[in-house]
């Protein structure tokens, strides 16, 4: 049994007592900004005021305001109790005094910017903590709280500090709490990979091309990201806009106005007036697209690694969308190009191909571009393509592996998540399988270096390079 004096930590902003899972030290629910209520809304995270007695980190903090059937469907699970104040992370590391530093991995939760919570089962970073990676996990403001524009709100800074990204700033927030804390978890404050799904992805791939994120982490992780363009500016206002006439305010409404605005009124907002899942482009924090940063070449100098599952177009017909009527709606528009489509891919029935080109175009693109403009910029990436569907669900799935089903296999976390029904249990092979996977992610996590060009381990995984794409 490990000493348990390692469950008391000191960190810069106080004394934290955490708890033991077998033989790992576990904090949660530690605040790495202060509470953004009031006048602190739509306002860059601000420092934790230091506390004096020893805070208990033994349970999750809240998340931000979200749809709880929602993010229970396809979130992950039950996110818990929602408040403003939800500016909390939690540590898993498998040891406080390591004699060589360990690697960091700080995980972004997907969910469209919209729903998650750092404290779901898919992410219980335990089983990648066993490995010897010290694990974060956070939650960070969604929706409209979190990214959101208005003139009355980007008047109060100057032209070129607009701050519009406040869930992209407070995942940099986040960051920076592990340069100053994580050494006393036993972490390698300059071995920082940053990694997350869908959303989470997207804002990996963000703070890739965020000044303000520059030297924070050392190399990333995006999967399945998407390829939809970020939010301009001038689209957020309008829509910040709309969203304060929807709520009864005058067109010259001031910032006080905006910030009484009761919290929980801006996650069930709908249509037209619902964010994109996307962040917005043009402010202090994402001063340019993250699609054009990438396609210059012009992203941090760092290490990446990007994929995308075989069957990414689950998610957009959970959404309603068929990709079936897509398609015929091309043919009916442009018979070549369908014809084109028909034979570049060698499938022939309509809704296989829908589903295959939707995904691409929607998913696959991501990852190739990521890859080429890692190559462009003298960067190595290493490129994934999953395609494990769980043993005894193989015909429930026959298109392959759903949007974020890869989750508990590169987190491992099979073992923590109620099987998906007692008939279809989760098998030894798709245990194994996940171990394998999170594997692969660790040695990433401890050896990828803008200097390496192969990862060794089980399998020797070399960089990608023009013509190696999956």
């Amino acid at each position: 049994m490990k000493n348990e004096t390692g469950l008391r930590i000191m960190t810069a902003e106080g004394e934290l007592r955490g708890c033991m899972d077998d033989d790992l030290f576990v904090f949660k629910g530690i605040p790495y900004a202060a509470a953004p209520l009031g006048a602190l809304r739509w306002r860059p995270p601000q420092p934790v005021t230091p506390w004096q007695q020893v805070r208990d980190a033994t349970a999750f903090g809240a998340s931000g305001w979200q749809n709880r059937t929602y993010c229970q469907a396809v979130g992950g699970g039950d996110p818990g109790e929602f408040s403003e104040d939800c500016l909390y992370l939690n540590v898993w590391t498998p040891d406080v005094a390591p004699v060589k530093p360990l690697p960091v991995m700080v995980w972004l939760h997907g969910g469209g910017y919209t729903i998650g919570a750092g404290g779901l089962v898919p992410y219980n970073g335990k089983p990648m903590a066993s490995r010897g990676a010290v694990v974060v996990t956070l939650n960070y403001r969604l929706g409209h709280l979190g990214f959101f524009s208005h003139p009355a709100l980007d008047a109060e800074y100057p032209v070129a500090s607009t701050v519009n990204n406040f869930g992209l700033l407070d995942q940099i927030a986040a960051l920076q709490w592990v340069q100053r804390n994580i050494p006393a978890f036993g972490g390698d404050r300059r071995n920082v990979t940053l990694f997350g799904e869908s959303s989470g992805a997207r804002s990996v791939l963000s703070l890739c091309c965020s000044p303000l994120a520059e030297g924070l982490f050392h190399k990333g992780i995006v999967q399945s990201a998407y390829s939809l363009p970020d939010t301009p500016l001038k689209k957020a206002r309008q829509q910040g806009m709309a969203v304060a006439r929807h709520f009864g305010l005058p067109p010259d409404a001031s910032a006080d106005d905006l910030r009484a605005l009761p919290a929980d009124a801006f996650w069930s907002l709908e249509g037209p007036l619902e964010i994109p899942p996307v962040p917005i482009a043009g402010d202090a924090v994402l001063p340019e697209p993250m699609l054009k940063t990438f396609m210059a070449a012009k992203q941090h100098r760092l290490p990446l690694m990007a994929g995308s599952n075989s069957d990414e177009a689950s998610v957009l017909e959970y959404f309603g969308v068929d990709a079936t009527a897509v398609l015929h709606q091309l043919r009916d528009k442009n018979r070549l190009t369908y014809r084109t489509l028909k034979w570049m891919y060698d499938i022939h029935d309509d809704q296989r191909l829908g589903r295959a080109v939707a995904r691409d175009m929607a998913f696959s693109l991501v990852p190739w571009l990521v890859m080429r403009a890692q190559h462009n910029a003298g960067m190595p990436g290493w490129r994934y393509w999953f395609d494990y569907v769980s043993e005894h669900a193989r015909d429930l799935y026959p298109h392959g592996t759903w949007h974020g089903n890869e989750v508990p296999y590169v987190l491992n976390t099979l073992s923590q998540m109620p099987d998906p029904n007692e008939e279809r249990p989760f098998s030894e092979a798709d245990r194994a399988f996940a171990a394998r996977v999170s594997e692969y992610w660790f040695t990433f996590a401890r050896d990828a270096t803008e200097y390496k060009h192969q990862l060794e381990g089980e399998v020797v995984w070399p960089a990608w390079h023009p013509g190696s794409d999956v």
